[in-house]
């Protein structure tokens, strides 16, 4: 929490000025520019820098994954665009890093994007199954690991390994997925070893 006291202070710090401003002082309709787009787009860098989503969140996160275009990457540059419309976005180069870092990474590094992007096919399609990598991808890292995100212990885990049928789970189903991946692993090991005793003619 820190980490985002310390944000918020950065983004408020970026405002400041327009409120001592004898032309503020004034005529206050002068703060407008914190409205619509630009109000949301720091609410959203806030946001999108924790695992704790209060409801106050819900706007500015509607807003900023709404935003979707067809090619990917049209999509996560149009996503960075709204969020430079905050003006705290480009005062320092770690805020400025923190906006791509977000725009790259947010929605994309939760179990269920890790695990199907990270995705193999191995086997014939009637008889195969997934390997999915336990290494997180670059944009992941950036996102996870920046100095003003703050995600604790609610990043996904991996439960057992790529060459297992391992995969990604959320934080707080991990030790429930443990105990399922191990007892179907179990079971699985279990009907190897009897079809390779009866393929050998044991009993």
């Amino acid at each position: 929490m820190q980490i985002l006291r310390r944000l918020m202070a950065l983004i408020i710090a970026s405002i400041l000025p327009a409120l001592s401003s004898p032309a503020w002082a004034q005529s206050p309709g002068q703060f407008d520019y914190l409205t619509g787009d630009k109000k949301l787009a720091c609410e959203a860098l806030i946001c999108l820098s924790s695992g704790v989503r209060p409801g106050q969140c819900d706007p500015a996160l509607s807003h900023f994954y709404g935003i979707k275009k067809k090619k990917l990457s049209d999509t996560l540059d149009a996503r960075h665009d709204f969020l430079k419309l905050c003006p705290s976005s480009n005062q320092t180069k770690e805020m400025a890093s923190l906006a791509d870092a977000l725009a790259h990474g947010a929605g994309r590094c939760d179990a269920g994007s890790l695990n199907a992007g990270l995705g193999a096919w191995r086997g014939t399609s009637d008889d195969g199954y997934p390997i999915i990598s336990n290494k997180r991808p670059g944009y992941c890292n950036a996102y996870v690991s920046h100095e003003y995100t703050s995600f604790d212990d609610d990043l996904p885990r991996y439960v057992g390994t790529p060459e297992e049928r391992g995969y990604w789970v959320e934080a707080k189903d991990y030790d429930r997925e443990l105990a399922k991946y191990e007892k179907e692993l179990a079971e699985r090991k279990q009907h190897e070893e009897w079809l390779h005793g009866s393929g050998s003619g044991g009993n």
